[in-house]
């Protein structure tokens, strides 16, 4: 019997690793404008982070945000890249793990203005959870998900 190309269910590991599947995002890539500020709030937030001539690289988890600087994304040569993209373009949501309390604390001690939450929300685990929402210095929006 041959094995079909889309897991039966989400644990069918055996299956998957067979037919091949989109195991989840490494990295995603956004232009940057504010680059001493973006550096200041993201360290402020508590990720790691790395920096080179063309990227600052953000960590969350084993998951990385790829924030290229200016002289690289207005550069006509690079086109590895979403040719509309410009600051501010992302929307990205965070895991938090700890309380609606912690969050509030660290996003209040990075300057972070709570545009929106917590509010209940569907999460990509699949599950509920609740949401608080505030911008980086370049107007991306940030989400930080909380799941009970």
């Amino acid at each position: 019997m041959m094995a079909s190309a889309i897991p039966a269910t989400f644990g069918d590991r055996a299956l998957a690793q067979e037919a091949g599947v989109v195991r989840g995002f490494d990295h995603v890539a956004l232009p940057m404008q504010n680059g001493d500020a973006m550096i200041a709030f993201y360290r402020a937030l508590g990720f790691e982070m790395s920096e080179t001539s063309n990227a600052v690289s953000v960590y969350a988890g084993s998951q990385m945000i790829n924030f290229h600087r200016p002289s690289l994304w207005q550069n006509a040569s690079f086109t590895l890249r979403a040719p509309a993209a410009k600051p501010p373009c992302g929307d990205l949501c965070f895991v938090w793990d700890g309380s609606a309390e912690a969050l509030k604390a660290m996003l209040d001690r990075a300057g972070a203005k709570i545009e929106l939450g917590p509010v209940p929300r569907p999460g990509g685990r699949r599950r509920n959870g609740t949401s608080t929402y505030v911008r980086d210095p370049d107007g991306n929006l940030l989400e930080f998900m909380i799941y009970a």
